[in-house]
């Protein structure tokens, strides 16, 4: 979430992959950088470790909201 809030306050665009378990510690960040729409997206938990096949689902399952958020509309 920090590496996120400072390609967002670059202007770079970005969006943090953050998965349930991490969720409500991001939003913490998040506020306390004063920047509580940093963009990021929910992903499952957990990812790593799930192997290939699973995160390649992951990956294809949130693409397309990945992408948007690339294109600032996410």
């Amino acid at each position: 979430m920090r590496d996120g809030i400072e390609l967002a306050r670059r202007g770079l665009p970005n969006v943090a992959l953050i998965t349930e378990a991490f969720w409500p510690q991001a939003e913490f960040v998040a506020r306390a950088a004063g920047m509580p729409g940093a963009p990021r997206i929910r992903l499952p938990h957990p990812v790593a470790g799930t192997g290939r096949d699973r995160m390649a689902e992951i990956a294809g399952e949130f693409r397309p909201a990945i992408l948007a958020g690339l294109a600032g509309g996410g």
